[in-house]
């Protein structure tokens, strides 16, 4: 394999590997923007739902406009997206069909585990530098957005912790 500068990368066109993958991920991010807003919408806290709402825009919804442009340039067909979900208060949800805070913390910050592993995953596959430096800024964020998330489910008590070894 020859030398892979940034003008041979890019005009050099995606492997396999790159296009699933990036087609995977944001078919996956479409998705979860929707989750986003069921979420949003089950969220009591005040604190917790200004952090979703950033989360949603300046984190999840800037990467599928980014993946989204790089696919659209190379020409590939976009994944279809689901259908937003509407707007409700909280209190409209009813109690045994609601999701409770601790729950949305939970499932929140799996998805930003998860997520963190396979923007490491794409890296690593990926040949093209741009990708792979686009994927570690998605891991960054990411690894911020959940200290945050961290950090709000401390203050409220929500996190439950294994218990001590103590020899």
């Amino acid at each position: 394999m020859g030398n892979l500068n940034q003008k041979q990368q890019q005009e050099e066109p995606f492997h396999s590997g790159e296009v699933y993958h990036l087609w995977s991920y944001l078919f996956q991010i479409k998705g979860i923007l929707v989750t986003m807003q069921v979420l949003i919408n089950h969220t009591g806290d005040h604190d917790l739902r200004t952090l979703l709402e950033d989360l949603m825009e300046s984190c999840f919804t800037q990467e599928e406009q980014q993946v989204e442009a790089i696919l659209k340039e190379a020409g590939i067909r976009l994944p279809p997206a689901p259908p937003d979900r509407p707007n409700v208060n909280v209190e409209d949800i009813p109690a045994g069909a609601r999701f409770n805070d601790p729950e949305i913390f939970v499932l929140v910050q799996k998805e930003l585990m998860t997520g963190r592993v396979l923007c490491s995953y794409i890296n690593g596959l990926s040949i093209h530098g741009d990708i792979r430096s686009l994927f570690s800024e998605f891991q960054s964020q990411r690894e911020e957005y959940e200290q945050k998330l961290l950090d709000i489910a401390k203050q409220k008590g929500w996190i439950v912790s294994p218990p001590i070894n103590v020899k």
